[in-house]
């Protein structure tokens, strides 16, 4: 019996979608950092891009919107701690890191931002 997995619900959220590619986008870039940062910065940094999207879904299937928020929250602090963490490569001159990684790392911090608002909104008492 081979069946595919069947899709889960925050696999249709655009910012879970977008969170992705920063994961690709740090493996790639970290392969070519120096075997001494194996365990440093190369380990940190994947930790907190697998953190984005990881936490993100997290959210997505908690059954209340605080919770969902708390985790879009939790991902917007690992998006922050990759770009210092991608700062901290450049400075040193660790392998190459992708031109457009800034901007993704900006596209996918924008969504929660604006997910979050657009919650609080709603949940706001009138």
């Amino acid at each position: 019996m081979n069946r595919e997995p069947a899709k889960r619900p925050h696999q249709d959220l655009s910012v879970w979608q977008r969170a992705m590619s920063p994961v690709e986008q740090v493996y790639a870039c970290s392969s070519t950092f120096p075997e001494s940062e194996r365990f440093g910065l190369t380990a940190q940094m994947r930790r907190a891009a697998v953190s984005i999207s990881s936490n993100i879904a997290e959210g997505a299937a908690r059954r209340s919107t605080p919770e969902y928020l708390r985790f879009l929250s939790i991902a917007r602090g690992s998006l922050s701690e990759l770009d210092t963490q991608l700062q901290i490569a450049v400075r040193p001159g660790y392998g190459k890191v992708p031109s457009d990684m800034a901007s993704c790392i900006d596209d996918v911090f924008a969504v929660p931002t604006g997910r979050v608002n657009a919650l609080r909104t709603r949940e706001a008492p009138r």
